[in-house]
């Protein structure tokens, strides 16, 4: 047996109905749309989300408030008490030490040292920014924060 010599078995299939194409063929005049209505028109019928007249549910909620800065970006907080729970005296503080340290995730993550905690070790910071108070408790303690800050 060969691939061209399969059939299916006889009677099993029928040919397709052709609406349409004529009264004599079965099918024309309405081609079994019935008679008149939405539904038997070219292009007729009901679109997605139609609720028989009524307001559609789409257009009945509001919008949402305002608007999501798509240029925002999201800093990891660190607090200066955590630098000095992790970090020996004389370490950089960085994004490679950070995601080594278990602090951060990710090395790309923009970072920024917060002033809440002790710090009595000297480090040099390294990170995008640095507040206010986290940048003069580092300097007193001995250290220094360095760019990219």
């Amino acid at each position: 047996m060969q691939l061209h010599d399969l059939a299916p078995a006889p009677g099993s299939t029928r040919p397709r109905r052709r609406k349409g194409r004529g009264n004599a063929a079965g099918l024309g005049t309405t081609a079994g749309r019935g008679t008149k209505g939405q539904k038997s028109r070219a292009g007729g019928g009901k679109s997605n989300g139609f609720e028989g007249g009524q307001t559609p549910l789409a257009r009945r909620l509001p919008k949402l408030p305002g608007f999501r800065n798509i240029n925002r970006v999201e800093y990891v907080p660190v607090n200066v008490g955590r630098l000095d729970a992790a970090f020996q005296d004389g370490e950089v503080v960085d994004g490679d030490s950070l995601v080594a340290k278990g602090i951060t995730k990710h090395v790309g993550d923009p970072v920024k040292v917060l002033g809440d905690g002790v710090l009595a070790k000297r480090l040099t910071v390294r990170v995008d920014k640095v507040s206010a108070s986290a940048a003069t408790k580092i300097e007193a303690a001995g250290g220094k924060v360095e760019p990219p800050c």
